[in-house]
């Protein structure tokens, strides 16, 4: 993960029904560095496949943590919640093909009762 702090962060609910808060977040930040819409709506659609992995086993009642990073080109996004039994995504699953497909590069981290989803994408990437 990356250790400088994040550009933004955002915290909601651990709930699908705050997902398009999180998607409209993750497109305005996008534009901010100039992505394509291409681009922003495949860095939408990895954010929303990434919850789907997360939110399944978060804690009822928690919250979900999103940061982002921004660089000239390129923009991360770390998403987490607290897990009774985090367990991180099988790496032939259908999710994470689909993250792997739409992000420069996608990693999964367990620390202790969190579950955190790393991703990123390049603007111009062409999956």
């Amino acid at each position: 993960m990356n250790d400088s702090p994040p550009d933004a962060e955002l915290r909601l609910p651990a709930d699908s029904a705050y997902l398009a808060v999180l998607r409209t977040a993750t497109a305005g930040l996008a534009a901010r560095i100039n992505f394509t819409i291409d681009d922003i709506e495949d860095l939408r659609i990895a954010v929303d496949e990434a919850c789907a992995i997360l939110l399944p086993q978060a804690v009822p009642a928690s919250e979900l943590q999103c940061r982002f990073w921004l660089g000239d080109a390129t923009m991360t996004v770390a998403v987490g919640a607290t897990c009774t039994d985090p367990r991180p995504p099988a790496e032939q699953g259908f999710a994470w093909r689909v993250l792997s497909a739409l992000t420069t590069f996608a990693t999964s981290e367990v620390d202790d009762d969190r579950l955190v989803l790393t991703l990123s994408r390049s603007a111009g990437q062409h999956p």
